[in-house]
């Protein structure tokens, strides 16, 4: 894959970001979401690339762009999967809370999961702690064994959680071993890359989230040499019959990291819409916008934090107020 690809993804993300963030705290989610796929969709279009969507906004019935299958680039260049959530965090924005991105990762073509869109039982981590946890064991063990990888003790652990009424016997047994708990109302991608972030404060991620965001955040992750493990979650017949449709026999397995990305090489970015401890969001000021961006390789292991300052004489589409 060529790393050329690096930069042309921060230039979507970047796009995303900014054409979303003018919905934020406006209470229209739907309106936010749009904006940002749109707004990816045109520079993708722009990309030296063979790209194919395997996380995205649905099936080609469901979303009018980004769908699963939707081919990508300009139709030369390598041939590579794509998982996009143009904005990861739709109600977060729409409200004006924290840690709302526009995200997308790429990889060789067939090295990124198709993960059914339901849910996924997750646990994730950072460097520090890789090879320590496992998804099969109880929430004492795990909490137990990254403190020990981290040199802590259980009582300075963090776990990050979404929260969610379904998760009330694991917030339970996190308080019972003695951990700190963050709550968050959405974003499971950000909450599993900042994992591996030291000045997040943030040890471990815990709970059910959405199957794509999974890849998505195992991409990140590997970028990252951190680690992920899912066990997806179907809810309903028509679900098991959607992955037995999709050759998924055994819903026991566990999804380990080379299951969400195989290979040795992908490229992961977000940029912040709104606030976040690791990424700030849009900032607006006359005919100018500012943005940061996280781009990561994981063949280098090189991780950017880019600031990128836009002139909106060149893009009428973000000084008008919607």
């Amino acid at each position: 894959m060529e790393r050329s690809l690096t930069m042309e993804i921060v230039r979507v993300t970047e796009a995303a970001a900014q054409s979303s963030a003018r919905w934020m705290g406006r209470g229209k989610k739907n309106e936010a979401d749009d904006a940002a796929t749109s707004a990816m969709r045109d520079v993708f279009d722009t990309i030296p690339m063979q790209g194919t969507v395997v996380i995205g906004e649905g099936e080609i019935d469901e979303a009018p762009m980004l769908y699963i299958g939707e081919k990508l680039g300009t139709g030369s260049g390598p041939k590579v999967d794509i998982a996009v959530d143009p904005l990861e965090g739709t109600s977060i924005v729409a409200q004006g809370t924290w840690n709302a991105l526009a995200v997308i990762a790429i990889a060789d073509e067939k090295k990124l999961l198709h993960a059914p869109d339901m849910y996924m039982k997750k646990i994730a981590v950072g460097p520090e702690s890789v090879g320590k946890i496992d998804i099969n064991a109880s929430v004492k063990d795990n909490l137990e064994a990254v403190a020990k990888a981290r040199n802590k003790a259980v009582e300075d652990m963090t776990a990050i959680v979404l929260d969610r009424p379904r998760h009330a016997e694991l917030i339970e047994e996190i308080r019972d071993a003695g951990a700190r708990i963050k709550l968050i109302p959405d974003g499971d991608v950000a909450a599993a890359m900042n994992t591996a972030f030291e000045d997040t404060g943030v040890d471990i991620l815990m709970g059910i989230g959405g199957a794509p965001e999974g890849v998505l955040s195992a991409v990140a992750l590997k970028c990252l040499g951190g680690e992920i493990q899912g066990k997806l979650m179907p809810s309903s017949d028509e679900e098991v019959t959607r992955c037995s449709s999709m050759g998924i026999d055994d819903l026991e397995k566990v999804y380990y990291m080379d299951d969400f990305c195989g290979g040795d090489d992908a490229i992961f970015a977000a940029t912040g819409v709104t606030d976040g401890e690791l990424l700030q969001g849009v900032r607006f000021k006359g005919m100018k916008a500012t943005t940061q961006t996280v781009v990561m390789r994981a063949k280098s292991g090189t991780v950017r934090f880019i600031d990128g300052e836009h002139s909106l004489k060149k893009k009428p589409n973000l000084v008008i107020q919607p």
